[in-house]
């Protein structure tokens, strides 16, 4: 397997978030655009930004669970799906306070 690669997530508003977060991964998880290639299981460390508060950068380590290549068809962008780790549950919790009562509607997301 590769080794740990950084990156960095700025969220700049509910709507992005809400497409981004993947609540389908039982510790959660989050869509991040990037152009570069990396594998399913891959570790990735990740400063994550998230709307309400643009001065705090949480870091998230994750292992890369979907992959979305450059040249992907239809609404998608090239990216992966991080599934957090057991110690991001806290990063999770705060992601789902941001977005209750929108986690259940059927809107468009990067990933499904």
């Amino acid at each position: 397997m590769a080794a740990q690669k950084a990156l960095s997530l700025t969220v700049p508003d509910i709507p992005t978030l809400l497409s981004a977060y993947m609540p389908f991964l039982d510790r959660g998880g989050i869509f991040v655009p990037t152009q570069t290639p990396y594998e399913l299981g891959q570790q990735v460390f990740l400063l994550l930004t998230l709307p309400e508060d643009e001065s705090e950068r949480l870091s998230i380590t994750g292992q890369v669970v979907w992959v979305s290549p450059e040249g992907v068809s239809g609404r998608r962008m090239p990216g992966i799906g991080l599934h957090f780790s057991q110690q991001d549950y806290p990063v999770r919790d705060r992601i789902e306070a941001l977005l209750a009562g929108q986690l259940d509607k059927a809107a468009p997301s990067f990933t499904l």
